[in-house]
């Protein structure tokens, strides 16, 4: 069970980590070319989730080999993908769709390889 709230913990961290990253690189000035200009609080705030996320993916990694965590870890692209589309608005085409379901129907074989 604690194995199962870090991965959950890991990939929300992730998703916040992108859609700030996101956020704070469209946002005014953010364009200008100009390093500086891209730190900005959106960007702070999903760096040290990353960094936070990155805590839970150490701490999964002392109890699974990592060719299975890494597996389990792909979740957060298909969960970035429907928060973006979801929270940004962004398009997802039916193409992106079918492979999104691969990566799920890719994890759900690599789940039932675990005893």
């Amino acid at each position: 069970m604690k194995l199962l709230a870090a991965f959950v913990a890991m990939i929300c961290l992730t998703v916040a980590a992108n859609l700030l990253l996101k956020s704070g690189a469209s946002a005014p000035g953010a364009s200008s070319g100009n390093m500086l200009s891209l730190l900005n609080w959106r960007v702070i705030a999903g760096l040290a989730s990353f960094a936070l996320g990155a805590v839970f993916y150490v701490l999964i990694l002392t109890k699974l080999p990592l060719n299975v965590a890494q597996s389990f870890a792909a979740l957060q692209f298909v969960a970035v993908v429907i928060a973006s589309w979801l929270i940004l608005g962004e398009p997802v085409g039916g193409l992106r769709w079918v492979g999104i379901a691969l990566i799920g129907a890719g994890i759900l074989l690599v789940g039932m390889t675990i005893p």
